[in-house]
């Protein structure tokens, strides 16, 4: 990594810190409504980001199994749940999709090698799945009638992270075989990134702060 990027892996790694922080500290006011499940998603991501980050000077461990099975189809599966289950109100969907995605490890088992970084093929049908939901969102809340207010939805900077982060650097790990090879563009995009998850988790902490729906 670039000096920048190291910079920007270790400000990413402590903004969601901080949006694990932001959410205990107002955990007390959604802890009786379903955004409390958002403020656990938060601190769980973080304590993984910490393992990631830590454990290989205590434990020996597979850092890709870890991040490829169990923490990328957390965010995701919680996503998931969060646009179709909670912001659409259809269970059916949400349980739909997750099986759809989850049903895309085999392929990816029996044609691809595990050993690289990301599993492209789960991560390209994940995000594609979410941009779907992303789009579905931003078309429910320009149809909103209380679309003024959108600086007061929560939904609204949450569905703003995850366009810029999840969709915006669905290219950069789709193609990372053929990007990698060109270093300049993979720095770039790399960049991007890592920046974008700065930006996603600085708004997850808006999203607590600013956020006032009360369901």
């Amino acid at each position: 990594m670039t000096d920048f990027q190291k910079i920007a892996f270790d400000l990413m790694y402590w903004t969601e810190g901080l949006s694990a922080a932001v959410a205990i500290l107002f955990y007390n006011r959604i802890k009786n409504q379903y955004w409390k499940y958002f403020a656990f998603y938060l601190i769980l991501i973080f304590i993984c980001e910490s393992i990631g980050k830590w454990a290989g000077n205590f434990v020996n461990y597979n850092k890709i199994a870890f991040y490829n099975y169990f923490v990328i189809p957390a965010q995701f599966i919680f996503f998931y749940w969060l646009y179709a289950a909670k912001s659409f109100h259809k269970k059916k969907l949400f349980f739909g999709l997750s099986a759809l995605y989850l049903l895309s490890f085999i392929p990816s088992e029996l044609m691809f090698f595990r050993d690289k970084i990301m599993f492209s093929l789960n991560y390209t049908l994940g995000c594609l799945i979410l941009m779907i939901l992303v789009i579905m969102e931003y078309y429910k809340q320009i149809n909103s009638a209380d679309i003024l207010n959108f600086n007061k939805n929560r939904m609204f900077y949450i569905n703003l992270g995850v366009t810029l982060f999840y969709i915006g650097t669905l290219p950069f790990w789709t193609f990372l075989d053929f990007i990698g090879e060109y270093r300049k563009l993979y720095n770039i995009y790399f960049s991007y990134f890592l920046i974008t998850g700065v930006i996603m988790y600085v708004l997850f902490s808006i999203s607590f702060i600013w956020g006032k729906q009360s369901s």
